[in-house]
């Protein structure tokens, strides 16, 4: 193969794939505005899919001027310094967590910032799937990604963002799925006090348990009369269509009335699944390909959260590139807090504890900012500790050891 065509192929062009393109575009833009003389790869995007408008929201939690809000400071919907959580009880919590922010990004103003570097960097795109990568020998070699229509692309890296198999299958697997609306309220309609445009709520544990499952409901208030409403599962697999829209018009009636609710306009839909699994995934499939995103463990396996992590990640791929090194994205999680994950997973898919009951304690007996912290992976093992003596330590501790004896036997059945 001659010299590859492309510096980098970036493949999917969705939030992972976008995300590299933005923060290429926008470390290159500062260090030239320092007086640096950046010299830019050459990226080409390939999807089958150009995407527009509202069909997500994501959202994540960091300080006023952190870094991963400074990377996506021109997409940013809203964002609030407090946040609610209510229990199974019923038990109302408005948690501040400060020093932090919740943050909203609407995925039509994040596309609408990665088409601005798109054109900046000069991406060329490929409005096509991929077929087949053919990796090169070495780092560098560059690789050959050849797509569904016929056309073939070179490139000398490759981040692929592409669904796949795991390098070690889970022990436990489950899903973080939801369907939500954004709706418009009838003033009118609403009970007092149901919509506070200034306090998310995060969390409410208030909705139907399943069995050896968690439940949840989620508003994120757009302005008095406005807000995203989700119904929010996690578990083994997806509900069907009809039982997302029992679900959900039953949480919209017990949150803010049966009269809003009827009365609600619905302005935009959206749902999805999010993997929650302790598989071990293989981030580096050849010597120049490197998987970003969820694909690349960009997803906390205890909560489905991903935006934060994906964000640090493709910092340190745009750092990587323009310094003319390997774009090789660093781990998202410590192997400490991947093996909490793990035995948290446990507990909860053999019933071993309660996850509405669990997670709602977690905030009510812990400074909250800790507990964000702890799921960006940003404790101490001193500040995990602290953390885990809220939890059910018995019902942990068990699970703990299942998951050692689980970890074990895969161990010795390779080596048979």
């Amino acid at each position: 193969m001659g010299e590859p065509e492309f510096d980098v192929a970036v493949l999917g062009a969705g939030g992972a794939g976008l995300s590299v393109v933005v923060a290429l575009d926008r470390l290159a833009r500062r260090r030239r505005a320092a007086g640096e003389d950046v010299t830019v790869p050459s990226v080409v995007l390939v999807d089958p899919v150009v995407r527009a408008g509202a069909d997500r929201t994501w959202c994540f939690w960091d300080v006023p001027d952190g870094e991963v809000l400074g990377a996506v400071e021109g997409a940013v919907h809203r964002q609030w310094r407090r946040v609610e959580v209510v229990g199974p009880d019923g038990e109302v919590g408005v948690h501040d967590l400060s020093p932090l922010r919740y943050v909203m990004v609407r995925s039509a103003d994040f596309y609408a910032l990665a088409d601005k570097a798109v054109v900046s960097l000069g991406v060329e795109r490929v409005v096509a799937a991929v077929d087949e990568v053919v990796d090169g020998a070495t780092a560098g070699a560059g690789s050959q990604i050849r797509t569904t229509d016929g056309r073939t692309v070179s490139a000398r890296w490759v981040l692929d963002s592409r669904p796949a198999a795991p390098r070690r299958p889970a022990n436990t697997a489950w899903l973080q799925h939801f369907r939500g609306r954004t709706v418009a309220f009838d003033p009118a309609t609403l009970r007092p006090g149901a919509l506070d445009p200034q306090v998310p709520v995060l969390m409410d544990f208030t909705t139907a348990q399943p069995h050896h499952a968690v439940s949840f409901g989620y508003v994120l208030p757009l302005d008095d009369r406005r807000a995203l409403v989700e119904y929010t599962e996690f578990s083994r697999a997806r509900l069907t269509d009809e039982q997302y829209d029992t679900a959900l018009r039953g949480y919209l009636e017990s949150r803010f009335g049966a009269a809003a609710a009827a009365a609600a306009v619905v302005e935009e839909v959206e749902d999805g699944a999010i993997p929650m699994s302790d598989a071990v995934l293989d981030a580096r499939p050849a010597p120049g390909r490197f998987r970003i995103g969820t694909a690349g463990g960009a997803t906390r396996p205890s909560t489905g959260y991903t935006f934060a992590a994906m964000q640090r990640q493709a910092h340190a791929i745009a750092e990587a590139l323009l310094a003319g090194r390997p774009p090789a994205p660093p781990a998202a999680y410590s192997h400490r807090h991947l093996w909490m994950d793990a035995v948290l997973l446990r507990a909860l898919d053999r019933g071993r504890t309660g996850g509405a009951a669990l997670l709602a304690t977690l905030f009510a007996r812990n400074r909250p900012a800790d507990v964000l912290r702890f799921l960006d992976s940003g404790t101490t093992l001193v500040e995990d500790l602290t953390l885990m003596r809220t939890t059910p330590v018995l019902a942990m501790t068990a699970a703990a050891f299942g998951d050692a004896a689980a970890r074990l036997h895969r161990r010795v059945t390779r080596r048979t």
